[in-house]
C-alpha cells in the first residue's frame, strides 16, 4: 500500500525539501534567484534528474556568491549550461530509471 501511495502522490521528504529550496531561492538577492529560476529550467528540461539535490547544492553556491559579492558567471563561468549540465553529473534521471525497467523486463522474460 505504501509502494502504491508513493508512486501515486510521490515522494514527501523530497516534496519539502523542494518546497524550503524554492522558499531559499525567493530570498535571493534578484540577480541569483533569476539566475536560479533560469538554471532549475534548463536542469529540468534536459537531465530528466529524479532528486533536487543539483538544486540544492546550486542555492548554496548561490547563496554564498551573493554574500561574498560575487556575479554569478563568478561561480557558474560563462558557459552556464556547461556548468548546470556538470552540476547533475552523475544523478538519476528518468531515462535511466527507464533502461532499469526494459533491461530487467526483457532479461525476466527470457528474451
Amino acid at each position: 500500500m505504501g509502494k502504491i501511495i508513493s508512486t501515486i502522490i510521490g515522494d514527501f521528504g523530497e516534496k519539502k525539501r523542494y518546497r524550503q529550496t524554492e522558499k531559499r531561492a525567493k530570498a535571493l538577492p534578484p540577480e541569483y534567484a533569476e539566475a536560479y529560476k533560469d538554471i532549475k529550467h534548463y536542469v529540468w528540461n534536459t537531465s530528466g534528474i529524479l532528486t533536487i539535490d543539483p538544486l540544492v547544492s546550486l542555492i548554496d553556491m548561490l547563496e554564498e556568491a551573493a554574500a561574498d559579492d560575487r556575479r554569478v558567471v563568478d561561480i557558474t563561468g560563462p558557459d552556464v549550461a556547461a556548468f548546470a549540465d556538470d552540476l547533475v553529473r552523475g544523478e538519476r534521471s528518468y531515462k535511466d530509471q527507464q533502461r532499469k525497467k526494459l533491461n530487467e523486463k526483457l532479461n525476466k522474460d527470457g528474451n
